[in-house]
C-alpha cells in the first residue's frame, strides 16, 4: 500500500519537479519475482521499478520511450543493468507501461528530478 501512495505521488510531482539529470540509451526488462533487489527489498514484476549502476535507492526517475513517447515514474531499487549499452533495466510492468516488453529492447531517455 505505501508502495502505491508513494507511486501516486511521486506521479502527480513529476509535472512540477524541475528535470535534473537525463540520460539517453537502451533500456530493457527484468523479471524475478521473489528474489532480494540489491537495496534488500523483494523484487516484484508487476511493481514500476527499475534497477540503475549508480543512482541511490529510492530515486524516482522518469523512463520516456523514444519510439512511442509513452513515460512512466520509476523507483529505483536495484543496481543493474550489467550489459554493454545499456543505462537501466525496468520492471516487466513497467516495460509493458512503456509498450516495449515485446521488444525486450527500447530506446528511452531516463530523467531524474532536482530535490
Amino acid at each position: 500500500m505505501q508502495k502505491i501512495i508513494a507511486f501516486a505521488i511521486a506521479a502527480c510531482l513529476v509535472p512540477l519537479a524541475a528535470q535534473g539529470q537525463s540520460w539517453l540509451g537502451k533500456a530493457s526488462y527484468y523479471s524475478s519475482s521473489g528474489n532480494k533487489t540489491a537495496s534488500g527489498a523483494s523484487f516484484h514484476s508487476a511493481g514500476l521499478t527499475a534497477a540503475h549502476r549508480t543512482l541511490p535507492f529510492g530515486t524516482p526517475v522518469k523512463v520516456t520511450n523514444l519510439e512511442n513517447g509513452r513515460s512512466a515514474v520509476l523507483v529505483v531499487n536495484d543496481r543493474g543493468p550489467f550489459v554493454r549499452g545499456r543505462i537501466i533495466d525496468v520492471s516487466s510492468h513497467a516495460a509493458q507501461v512503456l509498450a516495449f516488453r515485446n521488444q525486450g529492447v527500447a530506446r528511452v531517455r531516463v530523467d531524474t528530478f532536482r530535490d
